[in-house]
């Protein structure tokens, strides 16, 4: 496993599915999130909203989170989803997906879902009006194993940029720091790949644990990639 984000990885996923790097940033590079609230909406929408049918969803009917932070299930028939969520991370500006569409225009039906929804949203609370996010958002197609790969630690670790800035340059001075840091960050799929159950209902974690093999070198590879960050230039992540 040490090696691994230097070897062909062999997961029979890649054969026939498609996977995208999903991110989208607020206007003007505001501020989309502004309390736990809003990530706790966002990750509800993420999963009410994947589904081919039309949802109702709206700021009054949106239920609180427990204590144990589940996704608030509305009553209904078994979903269709649109997508499979593999990965996610949001940050204060802006959030990052990993997905496989499951139908044809699955991608974009469902980010379309999910910004509306959420802007509906949170302009209601905020009592504001216009756009929240800015223009097209960006869809990266996964090219190939590296891609793949390096795809879901690199989402994973964005919410480094509020302590090392300058992590993708590989100057993280202390990596535990950095390490004890992001298991402390609630909002994206780390906990989940870490084997601390946090948001599974909205994942689909088989494609990339049959890379990783257990929680446990999933930590590995985390450690080992902190040491020595190196993202390959010819690999698009943004």
């Amino acid at each position: 496993m040490d090696n691994l984000l230097t070897n062909d990885i062999g997961c029979r996923y890649i054969d026939y599915m498609e996977f995208f790097h999903v991110l989208n940033r607020g206007v003007d590079k505001r501020q989309i999130f502004m309390d736990e609230q809003d990530y706790f909406r966002f990750i509800h929408d993420l999963y009410e909203f994947n589904d081919q049918e039309r949802i109702e969803t709206t700021f009054r009917n949106f239920r609180d989170y427990g204590s144990d932070g589940k996704i608030a299930k509305t009553k209904k028939k078994d979903k269709k989803p649109l997508v499979d969520i593999l990965a996610f991370c949001l940050m204060p500006s802006h959030y990052h997906l990993m997905l496989a569409p499951r139908t044809e225009k699955g991608v974009s039906q469902f980010i379309h879902k999910i910004n509306m929804g959420y802007a509906k949203y949170f302009n209601q609370k905020n009592k504001r009006v216009g756009a929240l996010f800015q223009g097209k958002y960006k869809n990266i197609l996964i090219s190939d194993d590296t891609h793949f790969l390096h795809l879901p630690f690199y989402i994973h670790f964005n919410p480094l940029d509020l302590i090392y800035q300058e992590w993708r340059e590989n100057k993280i001075s202390d990596p535990k720091k950095a390490i004890e840091f992001l298991k402390s960050y609630r909002w994206s799929s780390h906990l989940d790949y870490l084997g601390i159950k946090n948001f599974p209902s909205i994942l689909n974690m088989k494609p990339l644990m049959e890379i990783f093999e257990s929680n446990n070198d999933y930590q590995k590879l985390v450690e080992n990639y902190l040491k020595d960050i190196q993202i390959d230039p010819e690999v698009t992540l943004e």
